[in-house]
């Protein structure tokens, strides 16, 4: 063993010895208990950053933790290759999306290997090869057969000047990204998957993920939405047309006072035939946002369609109005306004004039006030016919039943949840499988076809697809007849739904999935990413694994059974600014600064000497590029610095701020544990350890080597609080340094005390526990096992007991740990201090809290 810790030598011999070893390999095994372990797969972006390390990170410790556990563990790596980034990037670089992405998952892998993380490299996945998608095309074939696949027009974002469909990311201030002009909204035939017909299912499981933070199960019920209310029929006056509403408050019916349609409604087409101003309008809406955010803040406007709608229940006419705030998306694009009620329809109302009805007033008998804004609250029906002095759901009931008799509504149960919108007309995706027949046919591309290949080599123009730009492309046959393929791409959330279930048998060519192999490792025990992810990603796995079970493919009803949302890494920014005042951020890596007395920055210059503008800790971003290249910091400090920082320096749910002197604390720690293990093996190897010649000290010495052992094992197998485990080892080695090695027993206790401390590390810091294990005179330790507590050595033989007199502390004592109240009593009253405040006084009650403490009231 080498004296000094050199983590630049220990790290890449290390690593070679795990790929020599294979030593992460994963293969099933009958009747020994698996733990598949998976962090969220990265884009390759080109480099890692810091999100990247904590992410994977966390999850390579709790794999080790659970191999030590003696588990059969899979822990996997691939890329979530396709995606909007490469296209950009190729035309920034004037090359194709292929080569880029393929260069960069080279270069990123290699980071992640110097980084040591445990991966099973023979299951290496690329989103972007035809060997994976292709099995996403047979599944979404079997999907249309099975009547879950539609194709529907939808609405876009549209750039008329570059005739192309854009995605929410390439729309700036509503404008085009590369050429600035306004952009519309088109309606475009566009494919769907049937995740409503899940959604009761996807509703109801959230309460069976035991595993997962409670903020990600509530961001997923509302993002499902589910609600009860009726739907309910307006006639339109003069005409044989109709249309429905949905509703959540039929309570407030009879304060409707006009009707909502979406731009794109029929009804409102059918108005602007003959009104040019209505027609101007509605074009306008065109190029509105389609975004709930956005749309819950806009300016809202309309313009009455001089169509007037039939009330359900009184036959009284309510104006029809065209507004820029109804979507034909959400629901049957027309809302029932009710402005006493609700604040949009409120200010929608102030603005045009319309009537205000209020017809719900306060259940406590409080007077109803809607001259400065809506009153929302659920409360007692009036001016609502024979409805009057009804509650809600008294209200509900009785409105739902009039209408159900009249034929004029029903009650019905409404998701928030929209049908998954797959279709993308980007070209860097997986090609959709369908064709379009001459005859107006479409089916799916026949599973001896597929994969249907998207070409690579293709140039860029930085407007149109490739393969929309390329007529034969799109050319085939079926059964002989000429066929057109289909040229939108999916969704790349379409890859990353299923992933974590093609690792099983990543090589399986004969099928989506080896099921035999799916079954044994599914589902997913341990899931780490960031809460972004929570209504989108988390949402689509979940439903694409309800439909591999409902295909045969899996057993399970959830992919995941544990889920982990880790912290974001926090940076100080830093910024000078030019004669015309625009910002020049610099690194954190570049700049040299002063802290006041309480440790915040007072000032900061750059390598030049210009004095900076500190902004405080924010998220690292290329934008304020405040971030810390991770291979930056490995050169320097090692991996396992790194990984240890990262780990002890806040909780893992929560953010983590990045501190320089943070990574060289972490690096000094493991310099510590290095020399005592030095300073231990350089004494020759450690004599037995003699449970029974244990004096008083090395019992309580060995008592916190196995508390330790207990804290460390709950802190990281169950609590997932990291940063407190390797506090409690931390307190250890403050205990273990004290140690003199001059005696055996001792150095047999230090042994064993060092043996627990380098296992509980390694999953933290595999590569320096590794060397360090191998010192203590051991082989493998990716092969040991986690430490176990000796019940024997926590039980104490004496007990300290704080003695106070009225209350204030007046001594110590030291007791036998069966020691009875009696015996600590006379034991504290025979203390110099104890008896010195008693002497004199007569004592009226004596509390004792065994082992612990015992007061002694006196006067």
């Amino acid at each position: 063993m080498q004296e000094q810790y050199n983590p630049q030598n220990i790290e890449p011999q290390v690593q070679r010895h795990w790929d020599e070893q294979q030593t992460f390999k994963a293969t099933e095994q009958a009747g020994k208990d698996k733990f598949y372990c998976l962090s969220m797969f990265p884009y390759p972006s080109g480099r890692l950053h810091m999100g990247h390390v904590r992410n994977y990170t966390i999850g390579d410790v709790i794999s080790r933790y659970q191999r030590l556990q003696g588990k059969n563990v899979l822990q996997p790596i691939g890329w979530d290759a396709f995606g909007l980034p490469a296209e950009n990037a190729a035309i920034n670089n004037k090359t194709a999306p292929a080569p880029w992405t393929y260069e960069n998952i080279d270069y990123m892998k290699n980071q992640l290997k110097r980084l040591g993380f445990g991966y099973d490299w023979n299951r290496e996945l690329a989103t972007c090869t035809p060997e994976y998608y292709r099995w996403e095309q047979w599944f979404f074939t079997k999907l249309y057969e099975k009547g879950l696949v539609y194709k529907k027009t939808s609405s876009v974002n549209w750039c008329p000047h570059d005739e192309t469909v854009l995605a929410n990311e390439q729309v700036n201030d509503g404008c085009c990204w590369r050429c600035d002009t306004p952009v519309e909204q088109k309606e475009i035939p566009q494919w769907f998957i049937k995740i409503t017909d899940y959604a009761d299912e996807l509703l109801r499981d959230i309460d069976e993920l035991e595993g997962w933070p409670e903020q990600v199960k509530t961001m997923q019920r509302n993002w499902i939405g589910r609600s009860e209310g009726v739907t309910l029929r307006f006639d339109v006056a003069g005409a044989d047309d109709s249309f429905e509403v949905y509703t959540t408050r039929p309570d407030t019916l009879f304060g409707v006072t006009y009707v909502g349609i979406a731009a794109g409604h029929p009804l409102a087409t059918r108005a602007a035939e003959h009104n040019p101003e209505l027609a101007a309008f509605i074009d306008d809406c065109k190029h509105n946002k389609v975004a709930e955010a956005e749309m819950a803040t806009m300016e809202k406007k309309g313009m009455a369609t001089g169509l007037m709608a039939v009330h359900p229940l009184t036959g009284k006419q309510v104006p029809i109005w065209v507004a820029n705030f109804v979507l034909m998306d959400y629901g049957s694009g027309a809302v029932m306004a009710v402005p006493a009620h609700d604040q949009r329809d409120y200010e929608f109302a102030g603005k045009y004039g319309l009537d205000i009805v209020p017809v719900i007033k306060p259940a406590d008998g409080s007077e109803l006030d809607v001259s400065a804004e809506a009153y929302t609250e659920k409360g007692v029906l009036f001016h609502s016919g024979e409805f009057d002095g009804m509650n809600f759901e008294q209200a509900f009931d009785a409105i739902a039943k009039t209408l159900e008799k009249k034929g004029l509504g029903r009650r019905t149960v409404n998701f928030r949840l929209r049908d998954w919108g797959v279709s993308r007309q980007r070209y860097w995706g997986a090609p959709i499988p369908m064709l379009n027949l001459e005859d107006g046919t479409v089916v799916g591309a026949p599973e001896d076809t597929l994969p249907v290949v998207l070409p690579e080599d293709v140039v860029m123009d930085g407007i149109q697809s490739p393969i929309k730009a390329d007529p034969e492309w799109a050319k085939t046959t079926y059964n002989g007849q000429p066929a057109l393929r289909e040229t939108d791409t999916f969704d790349t959330f379409m890859e990353s739904s299923w992933y974590y279930a093609r690792y099983c048998s990543p090589e399986y060519d004969q099928g989506m999935l080896d099921v035999e192999k799916a079954n044994y490792w599914l589902p997913v025990d341990q899931y780490i990413g960031g809460i972004e992810h929570a209504c989108m990603h988390l949402l689509y796995a979940r439903f694409f694994h309800k439909l591999l079970r409902d295909t045969g493919l899996v057993e399970s009803d959830e992919p995941f059974k544990r889920l982990l949302c880790q912290g974001m890494v926090l940076a100080d920014a830093f910024y000078h600014t030019d004669d015309k005042g625009a910002r020049t951020w610099v690194s954190p890596l570049d700049v040299t600064v002063e802290r006041d007395e309480k440790g915040r920055i007072s000032k900061a210059v750059d390598a030049d000497g210009r004095e900076l503008v500190h902004t405080g800790m924010t998220k690292m971003s290329k934008s304020k590029n405040n971030g810390i290249d991770p291979q930056v910091m490995v050169d320097k400090y090692g991996a396992d610095t790194v990984r240890l920082f990262m780990m002890f320096a806040s909780p893992a749910d929560m953010t983590l701020e990045w501190s320089d002197s943070g990574v060289e604390g972490a690096q000094r720690f493991l310099k510590r544990v290095w020399k005592l293990v030095f300073e231990h093996q350089s004494h020759g190897a450690a004599p037995a350890l003699n449970l029974a010649g244990l004096n008083a000290a090395q019992k309580t010495l060995r008592r916190e080597v196995h508390k330790t052992i207990n804290k460390v094992s709950d802190d990281v197998g169950r609590r997932q609080t990291f940063n407190t485990a390797i506090a409690a080892i931390m307190e250890l080695m403050n205990h273990l340094a004290k140690v003199d090695m001059s005696d055996d027993q001792n150095r047999a206790l230090l042994q064993e005390a060092l043996e627990a401390v380098v296992v509980m590390l390694h999953p933290i810091v595999p590569h320096t526990c590794f060397e360090l294990w191998r010192a203590l005179g051991h082989d493998d330790i990716d092969h040991a096992a986690w430490p176990v507590a000796d019940a024997d050595a926590l039980v104490e033989d004496e007990k300290l007991v704080v003695v106070q007199v009225n209350g204030k502390v007046r001594g110590k004592v030291t007791v036998p740990a069966d020691a009875d109240k009696d015996a600590v009593e006379a034991a504290g009253k025979a203390d110099d201090n104890v008896a010195r405040h008693l002497d004199g006084k007569t004592i009226r009650k004596v509390i004792y809290v065994p082992g612990k403490l015992l007061n002694i009231v006196a006067n």
